[in-house]
């Protein structure tokens, strides 16, 4: 199986796999126990805390663990929103028309608390820019989110300026970084981000972990999105997954290195020369700064229904992100680039693996020449 959906889910790294196994038969013990084991497994979580903090440029104490990126963003805006007596005051927050649908469904819950929502709709590249940005912000905005990279169209958006507008306006920004973590530099000071989500899987990790980084967490008053036993930091409760989390940190260690084969945009170089060479008309949706493993592509004079059918055995394709694929109405990225619900059903999202050869393309390309219109 060609798979080329690695936006939705990366597979699971070989070093990955080995240290899950091996975590899971040695590093049982609750990390909360007093004992041997339990003191073990608690060193290696922090092992893993540290290692994220290093990479993003801030305190292993502002790291908290949870299930992945949308119970992060959950917290990110329930935790810091709903606890904070200060900002109980502030009504406003402000998105892109573009960001994952978790955090549309987090806006229609505070929608319901009475806050006003503002949507930041992109230029014709596919980018949020501050400037889109600073004309929504309000006296009473209380938070700014905007994604890092977005998840169908790949696009690297400005988030040092946008933090740098937040910071001066006393705004909190957060960012979610599922996409951009381990492949595109983070510093979350030179980019002012008070708040930052990750997701393992997206990197080659396990699925069911992932980390949200909070500024001075622990000056902080936040309002737990579960209620335990202290874990956390109080902010998350439950059993700490030990395995998980050192699988995670497996692959923040090694991802990189696969990553590294995206530098030179080769892949990605050699589908479009290919396209071209084979007289396939095409348009790619998004421009400037983009990862160099995803590619969002429209085919206008390709049968997509026969594409799919055809090959569904061999290639793994998607339309829109993995979370809108299986529904009847066009991407909402897309639909917010100006794309008819026709154009949106044209097109799909492809987003390589470093395991990716230029057959597997070819074969691609052939697929495609046969479900011309």
């Amino acid at each position: 199986m060609i798979y080329l959906d690695s936006a939705a889910s990366y597979p699971l790294l070989s070093e990955v796999k080995e240290s899950l196994m091996q975590a899971f038969e040695n590093c049982y013990a609750n990390s909360a126990s007093s004992h041997l084991l339990g003191e073990s497994a608690l060193a290696k979580v922090n092992d893993v805390r540290e290692l994220l903090a290093d990479e993003i440029g801030a305190f292993p104490s502002e790291i908290v663990f949870t299930s992945g990126a949308t119970e992060s963003n959950n917290i990110a805006f329930k935790s810091l929103l709903l606890g904070d007596e200060n900002l109980k005051t502030k009504k406003h927050i402000v998105i892109s028309s573009i960001e994952h649908k978790c955090i549309f469904a987090i806006c229609d819950y505070f929608q319901k608390l009475g806050y006003d929502i503002s949507l930041v709709k992109p230029n014709a590249n596919g980018v949020i820019t501050a400037e889109n940005v600073k004309a929504l912000i309000k006296e009473d905005t209380a938070l700014v989110s905007i994604m890092h990279v977005n998840n169908e169209l790949g696009t690297i958006n400005p988030i040092a300026e946008i933090g740098e507008l937040c910071f001066s306006k006393g705004i909190i920004f957060h960012s979610d970084a599922a996409q951009s973590f381990c492949k595109t530099d983070i510093d979350v000071d030179e980019m002012n981000i008070d708040v930052m989500s990750f997701s393992a899987h997206k990197v080659g990790g396990p699925k069911g972990i992932g980390a949200v980084y909070i500024r001075d967490l622990r000056k902080r008053n936040l309002l737990p999105v579960t209620h335990g036993a202290g874990q956390e930091d109080g902010l998350r409760g439950g059993t700490v997954a030990a395995p998980l989390i050192i699988g995670f940190g497996k692959a923040i260690e090694v991802f990189p290195q696969a990553y590294s084969n995206f530098e030179n945009d080769a892949l990605k170089s050699y589908f479009l020369k290919k396209l071209q060479e084979n007289e396939i008309e095409y348009l790619i949706n998004g421009q400037g700064n983009i990862l160099p493993h995803i590619l969002s592509l429209s085919l206008p004079k390709t049968n997509v229904g026969v594409l799919v059918r055809d090959n569904e055995n061999s290639v793994c394709l998607a339309q829109g992100s993995a979370c809108s694929s299986k529904e009847i109405e066009a991407s909402h990225v897309l639909t917010a680039l100006g794309l008819t619900r026709e154009q949106a059903e044209h097109t799909f999202r492809i987003s390589f693996t470093h395991e990716i050869t230029t057959a597997n393309i070819d074969f691609l390309i052939t697929a495609i020449k046969k479900a011309a219109y």
